[in-house]
């Protein structure tokens, strides 16, 4: 990946010896002290953080060796400016570099998305089960997927990967333990126990069908379980039968024997038995890395209590430009006798002390990690110091790690592979629509298209959607909504006029006056009632940067490209941008054709063109995009623009309460506050809340 070309390059500016100069003295001045670093440009964009021991030497170092046409002598000729922060140690130093490399998205760092929503295993209710003043669902203790922030009266068990790895975890400890996974207020109202007990996956506390008492014991047994100690469940379960068959309670006996049968199969089924390791290697966290074709992967994979529950792969940004960056960073370090002789630098290290600094930040770290490169122990004591744990790293482990591991590399080998071939597929779709239509492109990266859609129900709750195609992806950042008002309900027509004039208004009148830049800015940016996008997936890209689009696709045929036409002939700009995709014959996939704006005929691509392929994802992109919103609007819409479960001091008791006293969501939306408050358990207070949320 050769690095892009520089528009701000000041090697020939006559002020680039002031300057530097200036840039020099600064660092002249710089104390030798633990600090962060930020090089910036003419523009004030941040090039790149970095943080140091020694700032002064290591901020030197930059300017002070020839780097010639390297990629960091590249970055080097575009500093304009420096900024420093000096802190105390090098872990405060480790999390503000991080901080503010998620924050600034560098140009020159390298970069993961900052995506920590992992899944937990949750267990509710109240341990204590002689508590007077616990309901019966806070005595009996419910297993749930759970994601979001932790509430401290319940017990997490993970991180987890991913969805699946929970809810297959749910469904081992339904299976020996027999816990209710159902909600408190199916609970509270059950009258009788559900298919999960017939089918022996509930031990049916809601009607009573097992003691507290021997509820709780199966709760303390399943949280053993998920922190690794099966191996002693397994013998207080033996104790258990021993007792029984002492007893002369056979039936009991054999229950407990199923159990331990139950449980010792999904022991056999983990590629590691939960004795094989010691207790300080029960939480582990598998980290391999592969590099190739300019891109990386950092494959993660999770063991908690001994369980290895999958595996995660990450894709970073900057990996070239970050590598290399990296490496003037090592030497520095080297030469301070701080990286440790034993750490030998390369791309793959780069990229797995950046995953190592920038995912653990902020969020538990487990004691053992099992890297598939060596990296630095000056890393891994900020790392322990910030998190308050001490954390080791394994590079070449033995016996089950080492299995577990080389699981892992095969796994970043195969997601990387897939990750290449998927972008060469999508980059090849981007070439054959250029060439399909024509377009003066050197550069099918920089294509950009914009694509309309209209979504509503019999005329309510009108929205239009416009989502973004550049850089060869979807560009979820850009995505914008717009609420449709003033037209008659189920005018696609005038909904594609209004979208369309407000989107591209202050851009045609930035074009005219030759204030382009200055319109890029604003174009995007969402009118009073609009909506942005998600966050955006591609490191560096900033929210509401917009410029006149390549193509401009519009869902519907002759109709609303018409209505386009008007609309861009009334701005002033080129009709020719405008392309309509309008459905084939029966309105099957594969047979749409192309209608355009300036008159040429209608084009035909072929079902099995890559060209109408992308046409078609963006199409598709811009329905979902727009029917999404279109519903959450409706939803908001009849239900008086809240729901319930958002309203604070309504639980669930009080919410199944309300939605039975009315009717539903809208009964109690039309109920007055006199009307809520007589229903048990509803304040005066809380009512008018109620109806004020509601209304």
């Amino acid at each position: 990946m050769s690095a892009a070309p520089d528009d701000t390059d000041h090697t020939d500016d006559p002020a680039a010896p002031a300057a530097r100069a200036r840039l020099l003295a600064e660092t002249a001045a710089l104390p030798s002290l633990p600090g962060v670093y930020r090089w910036l440009d003419a523009q004030g964009g941040v090039l790149y953080v970095g943080k140091a021991r020694n700032l002064k030497k290591r901020v030197s170092s930059y300017l002070q060796k020839d780097h010639g046409g390297s990629r960091i002598g590249h970055m080097v000729s575009r500093i304009a400016k420096l900024e420093t922060t000096v802190v105390r140690s090098e872990a405060e130093a480790l999390l503000l570099e991080n901080n503010l490399i998620k924050t600034l998205n560098p140009k020159f760092n390298i970069l993961f998305r900052d995506d920590k929503s992992y899944p937990y295993l949750k267990v509710t209710g109240t341990p204590d089960t002689d508590a007077v003043a616990a309901t019966a669902a806070q005595r009996f203790a419910r297993v749930a997927y759970f994601r979001g922030a932790v509430d401290r009266r319940h017990r997490y068990f993970g991180p987890y990967p991913n969805a699946w790895a929970v809810k297959q975890t749910i469904q081992l400890v339904q299976k020996v333990f027999r816990l209710r996974t159902c909600e408190d207020t199916v609970f509270n109202h059950r009258s009788r126990p559900c298919l999960l007990y017939q089918i022996q996956r509930c031990s049916g506390p809601c009607v009573d069908l097992i003691t507290a008492a021997d509820y709780a014991r199966d709760v303390r047994d399943a949280e053993r379980f998920l922190l690794g100690d099966a191996q002693a469940v397994i013998d207080d379960l033996q104790a258990q039968m021993m007792g029984f068959a002492e007893a002369l309670a056979f039936e009991e006996a054999a229950k407990v024997r199923d159990r331990i049968g139950s449980l010792s199969r999904v022991l056999h089924q983990q590629s590691v038995e939960a004795n094989s390791l010691s207790a300080a290697d029960r939480d582990v966290d598998i980290l391999a890395v592969k590099v190739a074709g300019g891109r990386a992967c950092v494959n993660l994979a999770m063991v908690r209590g001994s369980r290895h529950l999958g595996d995660r792969a990450y894709f970073p940004a900057h990996v070239d430009d970050g590598a290399a960056l990296s490496e003037q960073d090592f030497e520095d370090r080297a030469e301070e006798d701080l990286a440790g002789p034993e750490v030998q630098h390369s791309p793959e290290v780069a990229v797995l002390e950046a995953f190592i600094a920038q995912h653990y930040i902020g969020q538990a770290v487990p004691p053992q990690l099992a890297t598939s490169h060596r990296v630095s122990p000056e890393l891994l004591e900020a790392l322990g110091e910030a998190a308050g744990v001490k954390v080791r790293a394994t590079h070449q482990p033995r016996e089950q790690k080492r299995v577990w591991l080389e699981m892992a590399a095969k796994g970043a080998e195969l997601a990387l592979a897939r990750l290449l071939a998927e972008e060469g597929s999508q980059q090849q779709r981007t070439r054959a629509l250029i060439e399909a239509l024509e377009l003066e492109i050197d550069d099918p990266a920089q294509l950009r298209i914009e694509c309309f859609d209209i979504s509503h129900t019999a005329g309510e709750a009108t929205q239009a959607s416009c989502v973004v195609f550049e850089g060869h992806a979807m560009q979820s950042g850009q995505y914008r909504r717009f609420n449709i008002e003033g037209i008659t309900g189920g005018d696609d027509y005038a909904a594609m006029r209004q979208v369309l004039t407000r989107r591209y208004a202050k851009l045609a009148e930035a074009v005219a006056h030759g204030r382009l830049d200055e319109a890029e800015a604003e174009g995007a940016a969402p009118a009073p009632g609009d909506e942005p996008g998600p966050a955006p997936k591609t490191p560096g890209r900033k929210r509401g940067l917009a410029r006149l689009p390549d193509l401009v696709l519009v869902d519907g045929g002759r109709g609303q490209v018409a209505m386009a036409r008007e609309v861009f002939q009334e701005l002033g700009l080129d009709v020719s941008l405008i392309v309509g995709v309008e459905k084939g014959q029966g309105r099957k996939v594969g047979l749409e054709e192309l209608v355009f704006a300036d008159g040429r005929e209608k084009v035909y691509l072929g079902h099995d063109s890559a060209a109408l392929m992308l046409v078609a994802q963006i199409r598709d992109e811009a329905h979902r995009f727009a029917i999404t919103g279109m519903r959450a609007k409706r939803a908001s819409v009849r239900t008086g623009g809240s729901r319930l479960e958002d309203i604070p001091g309504v639980g669930p008791r009080k919410r199944a309460r309300l939605l039975q006293r009315f009717g539903g969501v809208r009964g109690v939306a039309s109920a007055g506050v006199d009307d809520l408050a007589s229903v048990e358990g509803i304040s005066k207070d809380l009512a008018e809340e109620i109806y004020r949320a509601l209304h």
